[in-house]
């Protein structure tokens, strides 16, 4: 089985007018894949991607995510063909709900999620394959619409999910899944089960990663989000064994009661503890089918750049 390829994420509070320096960091530290975000009402994902594949050479450079409904399909096809006829094989994107708030907000939240998702990404990934697209769906509904450029090599288009049914989309209509911060080994077998493990299904992760030569240090610096994330009950530590005790954890005693939890329970969350705890999360993601590791830095960008260098380091394993 073939290593996964490790990168990193660009913060959604990070400055537009970064995003060039920050992805030549990224392609000269040996890395080989970026991945930018596009939440709202931050900066929009296709114009930092399309400044990101300028700025560079090499690396993968990937859109997690755009949201189904903030564009007609053949307008979101039109933009992955334009990039990845700019850049071919080295732009990724990804397609998800969206948060239904914010599509509220926007005026475009659907009716019923799971629907816009599939057809939204079978309509897309039809109009790049050179199809011609005519559908009636309950919210894609296109007539002899094709594409007058598509791409010479179609991207992969992969899902930003997380829940049962949303899985099971995206094993039907995409290419693969993006799995946010806190998706470990367990999270990833699950995922993909709920998807039915389709043939050559990719899997991106989003990885926290601290290291120092002293574990409760490292634990110490991620242990505030890491609470957050256990509040909010995210998917990926819902089917970890231990969640009930992290959760009573954190319920007793905040965020500082987690920094005694065990070390195994921290490797299997995130790159979390030693460079070696960092290396042996790693290694679990690569067993468990995971293609693509992409730490997920702190929201400062300065502390970002020397996160590069950290996470290059994973690839020396």
């Amino acid at each position: 089985m073939a290593r996964a390829e490790i990168g990193m994420v660009y913060d959604r509070a990070f400055p537009a007018g970064a995003v060039a320096d920050y992805a030549r960091r990224v392609e000269a530290a040996g890395l080989d894949q970026l991945w930018l975000i596009e939440d709202c009402f931050y900066t929009a994902g296709i114009s930092l991607a399309a400044t990101a594949l300028a700025a560079t050479e090499r690396i993968g450079v990937g859109l997690g995510i755009m949201p189904a409904v903030a564009r007609a399909a053949p307008i979101t096809a039109m933009e992955v063909a334009t990039l990845a006829e700019i850049a071919p094989g080295r732009f990724f994107p990804g397609i998800g709900h969206g948060v239904q708030e914010w599509m509220a907000q926007m005026g475009v939240r659907p009716a019923s999620p799971l629907a816009a998702l599939e057809e939204t990404i079978s309509a897309v990934r039809r109009l790049l394959a050179g199809e011609e697209v005519t559908v009636a769906g309950r919210h894609v509904q296109l007539d002899r619409v094709r594409l007058e450029q598509p791409p010479t090599v179609v991207p992969p288009i992969v899902a930003g999910v997380q829940q049962t049914k949303s899985l099971a989309v995206a094993g039907r209509v995409a290419d693969g899944v993006i799995l946010v911060e806190g998706a470990g080994p367990t999270y990833v077998r699950w995922a993909l089960e709920q998807a039915g493990n389709p043939a050559g299904f990719r899997v991106v992760t989003f990885t926290m990663m601290a290291v120092s030569d002293d574990r409760r240090e490292a634990y110490g610096w991620v242990a505030p989000f890491v609470a957050g994330l256990i509040r909010e009950r995210r998917p990926a530590f819902l089917v970890l064994p231990f969640f009930d005790e992290m959760y009573r954890r954190v319920e007793r005693g905040g965020a500082d009661a987690l920094v005694d939890m065990p070390a195994d329970h921290w490797r299997e969350i995130g790159a979390i503890g030693t460079l070696d705890d960092a290396h042996a999360h790693v290694d679990a993601l690569d067993d468990a089918g995971v293609s693509s590791i992409n730490v997920f830095p702190g929201d400062d960008l300065d502390t970002a750049h020397h996160q590069i260098d950290a996470a290059a380091a994973l690839t020396r394993r």
